[in-house]
C-alpha cells in the first residue's frame, strides 16, 4: 500500500480533495465544514435557549418565566443576559408591579435576524450529516 492513511483506500478523492482544500470555485475560500456563521455568541447552548424562548414569545417574557424555561438559576441567566443586551440581540425592561420588582426580556429585530441566520447555518450542519449518513448507509448496503 503507498501513501498515507489518508489516501485510497481509505478514503476517495472527495475526501483527499477536501482534506488537502482542493475545493471547486475560488482559491482561500473557507473550508466546507467551517460553518462560521455558528455565531458563538448565539451558539452557546443557555443563550441559545433564551433567543429561542424570546423568538417563540415576540411580546417577550418575564425574567421567572425565562428562567423556568431555560431551567437557569437567577444567576446565569442574570449573566446570559447581560451578554445578549450588550450584544444588541435583547432588550432588558426593568420596573415595580405590586411593590415587587420586574424585569421583562424581549428580543430586538437584530437578535431575530442573527438568529434566523444561525439557524440557516446550523440547518446546513444538519443537511450536510444526513447527507454523510445516507451516504455511509448505502456504502455498507452495497458491500
Amino acid at each position: 500500500m503507498s501513501g498515507n492513511c489518508w489516501s485510497q483506500p481509505y478514503f476517495g478523492s472527495d475526501m483527499e480533495n477536501l482534506l488537502n482544500n482542493k475545493r471547486g470555485g475560488k482559491k482561500g475560500a473557507a473550508p466546507r465544514f467551517a460553518y462560521d456563521g455558528l455565531d458563538r455568541l448565539i451558539h452557546e447552548r443557555a443563550r441559545l435557549s433564551v433567543l429561542t424562548s424570546l423568538v417563540t414569545h415576540s411580546r417577550g417574557l418575564l425574567f421567572g418565566d425565562l428562567k423556568q424555561l431555560c431551567a437557569l438559576t437567577d444567576g446565569n441567566l442574570n449573566r446570559h443576559l447581560q451578554v445578549l443586551e450588550e450584544a444588541k440581540l435583547i432588550v432588558i425592561t426593568k420596573g415595580i408591579q405590586n411593590n415587587r420588582p420586574l424585569t421583562f426580556c424581549r428580543i430586538t429585530s437584530l437578535g431575530r435576524k442573527r438568529y434566523v441566520e444561525y439557524l440557516s447555518v446550523l440547518e446546513q450542519v444538519l443537511l450536510d450529516a444526513a447527507t454523510a449518513v445516507r451516504s455511509d448507509l448505502s456504502a455498507k448496503a452495497a458491500t
